[in-house]
């Protein structure tokens, strides 16, 4: 497409980029492409880089990696300058996997591919490399007539077909999406067109979110990853969030086979867990489990498009539900997103039956009739969105109750022992941050208890309706845990109700100096109600009987 081609014009790329970053897609080559989106990727106000908390984190040594192209400097023990052919000759030595890996990827055997007669499933590969040296040659990497040898560690760890040797104390980089982006120029402009669709209209979320595209700029923005003194607790958190800065959590080092990250559980690592557990939903629905029954038998070699028509795949897997978009698949994963995953972030829900989400659920039943009536599958996200809307309302009213408990002070240590969170966090009711930080009785466990409710119980019944795990919207997650977690918090709110009721008839009787003791006392009649003042009145009764068993004694 590109070897002789005057533009890219990628036409797996939406509109919405090319507008954002003023080209003309019928007449920007592949360099101006590439430029304007890098030019975008690296610049920290548009998500590169440490984000606007930094002054209060340091990375810690293995955050180095994560985002490599702000913390990652060549190490300075290593003094070897190596060729191409010695890069490899030591590391089978010292990272055998690491070239083993490599040596089985399409990378180390371009003439392979050259090769490849229209009858292989794998012959799809060959106009990839034709399009890849399109790239290069725009870019003045390659020569007019000049052919890529092979994609080796120069090439990804120093710089593309430039460098014949490598100082290891100079030159070494760990690659980051720009440099995959330097050959597979289409898949790198694809992810990030998430940036300008996933805009919600109403600013639900910000700009471009959520995303892989700018995954790790929501991550060093949460303020409770950034006040966490316990650095190795919070990466965790960015192990998955650096799809922005690399491309290696999909395609694994060092063979990026694309077979493997075609199959579900390259998806897994992330896509699990309390708050989105879409892995487990969907491997446990009629979906994940046909994909584990008969996933063996199909060609995971054949392209995406292909799966179905030519890969004998019969039922969707990730890959084949969120990479399509009306018949083209791509790496903007984000062109259908509707919920977002969490129902309860403000204004989602009252957002669902807009113009914009419609023409999303739309392009949906475009996906979902690959396999299904259309009739089946609209009925099918109708159950999906009222499903959901029915677990939000059950967590709403909950919510209000607690955060009315919050408004009035009542909540346990409330005024006595919350200490506030440690910057740049602000104290508050309810927030992300007392998932991961707790002090005292910040939160209360009423508290705690209704933000799982939202972030853990109600994420997973909504992702198990959207996978369509019955139990996971129903019984085992979702809908049972909710209505455990909405039990106990009407229990404890009635509890300090009436212990308040309690404290305020104490207080009272307190002020006009009555006796509790004094049961002929005429200036107050007492009246107490509920469990914790029967407690009370069987105290003072059986303390009233042993005055008497004294008096009777002495």
């Amino acid at each position: 497409m590109f070897a002789g081609a005057l533009h890219a014009n990628i036409s797996t790329v939406p509109d919405e980029l090319y507008n954002a970053l003023k080209l003309d897609r019928s007449k920007a080559t592949p360099k101006e492409t590439y430029d304007a989106v890098v030019k975008r990727y690296k610049d920290p106000a548009q998500g590169a880089g440490p984000g606007s908390m930094a002054k209060y984190w340091e990375p810690i040594p293995y955050g180095i990696y994560l985002d490599p192209a702000t913390f990652y400097k060549p190490p300075t023990t290593m003094k070897e300058i190596a060729s191409r052919k010695e890069c490899v000759e030591c590391h089978s030595d010292e990272s055998p996997v690491w070239v083993q890996a490599w040596k089985r990827s399409t990378h180390a055997n371009l003439d392979k591919v050259r090769n490849l007669k229209v009858e292989d499933p794998l012959y799809y590969k060959k106009e990839k490399l034709e399009e890849v040296e399109g790239n290069l040659r725009s870019l003045g990497k390659l020569g007019a007539d000049e052919k890529l040898k092979e994609v080796g560690c120069i090439d990804c760890h120093v710089e593309v077909n430039a460098k014949k040797k490598a100082d290891h104390t100079k030159d070494l980089i760990m690659p980051t999406a720009d440099v995959c982006g330097t050959c597979h120029l289409r898949e790198f402009v694809e992810r990030e067109s998430e940036r300008d669709t996933m805009i919600f209209p109403n600013g639900q979320w910000p700009a471009g979110r959520p995303s892989h595209a700018l995954d790790y700029a929501a991550n060093v923005e949460t303020t409770v990853w950034a006040a966490m003194p316990q650095r190795e607790v919070a990466e965790g958190c960015s192990m998955c969030h650096t799809n922005q800065n690399k491309c290696d959590n999909c395609h694994t080092r060092h063979e990026f086979s694309a077979a493997e990250s075609r199959k579900p559980e390259a998806c897994a690592t992330c896509h699990s867990g309390v708050d989105h557990n879409n892995w487990e939903a969907y491997s446990m629905s009629k979906h994940g489990k046909m994909v584990t029954m008969l996933g063996d038998k199909w060609n995971w070699d054949v392209p995406l498009k292909d799966a179905f028509a030519k890969g004998g795949q019969n039922a969707p897997t990730c890959a084949s539900c969120h990479m399509e978009y009306e018949g083209e698949y791509t790496h903007n994963l984000m062109r259908k997103v509707r919920w977002a995953n969490y129902p309860f972030v403000p204004g989602i829900a009252e957002n669902i039956s807009s113009e914009w989400s419609e023409k999303r659920l739309d392009s949906w039943v475009v996906t979902c009739t690959q396999c299904h009536s259309e009739r089946f599958a609209r009925s099918y996200l109708e159950l999906m969105d009222k499903g959901t809307l029915s677990g939000l309302a059950k967590y709403q009213e909950a919510h209000e109750v607690v955060q009315k408990l919050y408004n009035e002070g009542m909540l346990t240590g409330q005024k006595t022992n919350r200490p506030a969170p440690p910057a740049p966090e602000k104290p508050g009711f309810g927030q992300f941050t007392q998932l991961f930080w707790s002090k005292g009785n910040n939160p209360a466990s009423i508290e705690l208890k209704v933000l799982e409710m939202a972030e853990n119980d109600l994420a997973k019944m909504h992702v198990g309706l959207a996978h369509v795990n019955p139990g996971g919207w129903t019984y085992t997650e979702g809908w049972g845990p909710m209505n455990r977690a909405y039990v106990e918090i009407q229990d404890e709110h009635t509890k300090l109700r009436e212990m308040a009721a309690l404290q305020a008839r104490v207080n009272k009787l307190e002020a006009s100096k009555t006796s509790l003791l004094d049961l002929n006392s005429t200036s107050e009649k007492i009246s107490l109600g509920g469990l914790g003042g029967g407690m009370l009145l069987a105290g003072t009764l059986a303390l009233i009987g042993w005055r008497k068993r004294k008096q009777n004694e002495a």
